[in-house]
């Protein structure tokens, strides 16, 4: 403990002596405010980085710079418009934001907010092994050859739990015999789609929200526009097998690509294998004291 009050005792005087401001106070309770805060907005910014709220985020900030444009410029109409659409834009917000406001909320009133921080967990999902790869393939045109129709979604960074909870839980290791079982015609689990997560199936039978993009050719039936549904709002690699050709299909970011082959679909999920892993919380925080603390003793050698 008193190594730590030494190091914030040095960070004050470091802070005041970079500042120049001698009249300034900074005492144990500020330090202790700033750390909250910044606690507190580094897990919303996490927060937002996996939901979906990540990309309507970023449309909010270009909307926020081009008023900030705008204002320097002295562009007053365009100023008064922002001015006038705030409040409206405030309950916008709300409004678009309601499922992730409403899954914050359940998972903040489900586990604590320190066990979650100081957790060991990663910030991205597991990565899946080059063996799940092979047993993916190998089941997708399995059930292509013989024309069984299948809805596979693999979870990337945006957690797909919203989606999980409309079907039934699996948890099982991802095998290709699994696979072809679930989704084998007449049985319990094969209408829907299948979400995997890491080296894990977790949910089958699961609801996925459908494309209305203009741009879909008008013969692609609910599997492809669910397929194309899921990977607009989230960054997830979505498989599709049709149940009346038996080509297997792959759709990403809003884009399908169809009738691929198997070497084409392993380089697809190479490269969502292959994605930069972050560390995880805890380790960057010890990563960044232990940083400060070499700093500091650098700078009074």
């Amino acid at each position: 403990m008193e190594n730590v009050s030494g190091v914030l005792v040095r960070f004050k005087d470091q802070f005041l002596t970079f500042t120049n401001v001698p009249g300034v106070k900074i005492g144990v309770i500020d330090i202790i405010e700033i750390l909250i805060i910044s606690v507190l907005f580094y897990n919303i910014l996490l927060w937002i980085k996996t939901t979906r709220a990540w990309n309507l985020f970023k449309g909010i900030i270009v909307i926020l710079l081009f008023v900030l444009l705008a204002a320097i410029f002295q562009m007053d109409t365009i100023l008064w418009l922002a001015e006038r659409l705030f409040n409206v834009g405030l309950v916008a917000m709300v409004v678009i934001f309601q499922p992730e406001l409403r899954n914050a909320l359940e998972n903040l009133g489900g586990k604590t907010i320190l066990g979650d921080f100081f957790s060991t967990s990663h910030g991205e999902v597991e990565k899946f092994s080059d063996k799940t790869i092979e047993e993916l393939i190998r089941a997708c045109f399995a059930m292509g050859k013989v024309k069984t129709g299948a809805l596979i979604v693999i979870e990337d960074e945006i957690n797909l739990g919203e989606y999980i909870r409309t079907g039934i839980d699996v948890d099982a290791i991802l095998t290709s015999q699994l696979l072809i079982n679930i989704f084998e015609k007449n049985t319990p689990l094969h209408d829907g789609a299948v979400i995997v997560r890491g080296n894990r199936v977790v949910s089958a039978t699961c609801y996925l929200p459908l494309s209305d993009s203009l741009s879909l050719s008008k013969d692609l039936g609910t599997r492809h526009r669910a397929a194309v549904g899921v990977s607009e709002v989230s960054d997830s690699l979505t498989i599709v097998v049709s149940e009346e050709t038996g080509a297997v299909s792959t759709a990403y970011k809003g884009h399908i690509e169809h009738d691929i082959d198997s070497k084409y679909m392993k380089e697809q999920l190479k490269q969502l294998q292959n994605r930069h892993r972050e560390a995880t919380r805890f380790e960057l925080i010890k990563r960044r004291f232990k940083n400060g603390k070499q700093d500091s003793k650098d700078l009074h050698k």
